[in-house]
């Protein structure tokens, strides 16, 4: 099949509402070939966005069962599709490059692929940011929010903890990435947090740690001093994830920093910083140490929030001496409500993408 089957792959990838573009360059076929063989490629293009036994994949498109259920199973270990086992059961879906494939690539990351990524990077982020509903949103350290300033639920760290009952922390793909590519970050890499709503789901996982709520809090509260951001899917119900993201490794911040995408076309913020001058004793620790963006800028003899660039995360807030600076919600004309599930985000950003996707619900 040569490259064909790759870039039949990739024109599925394409035609989800995440995307992949395709470049002069052939980067996004390299990747793929890296990841995938001939035949889990063409499987992978069989498969959809819901959930499915290998018997309801196997009456679908006719493909033998024979053998099906093991084959997906090891397609899940390798991160080329979901697998999740339910007693018994196991039941299938594919995943977009992102969040998906890539992110699911951390024990198999090498430095070959840290580099395709990486070539990647630009092509895909360009396109990626270009549409909305943005794969992200901001969590702020809820301890930051103004008093008076109710946060929604999908607002608040707590909520998404208290909400679930299993927890573990893997590496985080971005800084291992950049560390194989001889720029490592500094910061702990053990900083992504996976979430679930029935409890004893990540037990017996071969990847990552499992942990406890407790330890979860206890995570969350160290990313915050390390000054990480806390960024989520930008859904209001079923999140899985919590990411703590540095600037100098995390590819959605570095849409923002790198190739100068404007922060509200990449990240969906509630909220945004606000400096009292008056109280302001022009340190310099929120734009030299805390705000991963740059949004908070020197003007005059003192400093200024860049609204546009600012993210919303209260990183500057929760260590400002002087408790100069505050988190304020946006208006209600700047706020952007969260799709309601995933199922709601897919549909939306079909819309906006202008893409039908239909063979792949």
């Amino acid at each position: 099949m040569g490259d064909e089957v790759y870039r039949k792959l990739a024109g599925v990838l394409d035609t989800i509402p995440n995307g992949f573009p395709a470049t002069e360059s052939g980067v996004e076929i390299r990747l793929l070939k890296k990841i995938f063989t001939e035949d889990e490629a063409e499987l992978f293009c069989r498969l959809r966005l819901t959930f499915e036994t290998a018997a309801q994949i196997a009456e679908r498109t006719g493909i033998p069962l024979e053998g099906l259920e093991e084959k997906l199973v090891a397609m899940g270990s390798k991160g080329q599709v979901f697998a999740i086992r339910l007693g018994s059961l196991w039941i299938f879906r594919m995943l977009p490059w992102v969040f998906g494939i890539f992110e699911f690539q951390l024990h198999r990351l090498d430095r070959e692929l840290a580099d395709l990524h990486e070539e990647y990077e630009e092509a895909f982020g360009k396109q990626f940011f270009s549409a909305k509903p943005q794969l992200m949103q901001t969590l702020p350290i809820e301890e930051t929010i103004t008093p008076g300033h109710e946060a929604l639920p999908y607002e608040r760290i707590s909520s998404l903890i208290e909400h679930n009952q299993s927890f573990i922390v893997n590496e985080c793909i971005c800084k291992k990435q950049q560390a194989l590519r001889g720029k490592p970050c500094g910061k702990p890499a053990e900083v992504c947090l996976g979430m679930a709503p029935v409890p004893g789901v990540f037990d017996d996982s071969p990847n990552g740690r499992a942990i406890s709520r407790a330890e979860a809090y206890e995570l969350l509260k160290k990313t915050e001093e390390l000054g990480l951001v806390h960024l989520t899917s930008n859904i209001q119900n079923g999140q899985i994830f919590i990411c703590n993201c540095c600037s100098c490794c995390c590819g959605v911040l570095r849409s923002i920093t790198d190739l100068k995408i404007p922060a509200a076309d990449v990240i969906n913020s509630h909220y945004c910083a606000s400096i009292d001058a008056g109280a302001c004793t022009r340190c310099g620790l929120c734009a030299d140490e805390r705000c991963q963006v740059g949004a908070i800028v020197e003007d005059g003899d003192g400093y200024r929030v860049v609204r546009e660039g600012c993210i919303g995360c209260g990183l500057c807030v929760s260590t400002c001496p002087s408790g100069a600076l505050s988190l304020v919600h946006k208006p209600v004309e700047e706020r952007a409500v969260p799709p309601v599930t995933e199922s709601d985000w897919n549909d939306e950003r079909g819309r906006s993408r202008g893409i039908d996707f239909s063979p792949y619900r």
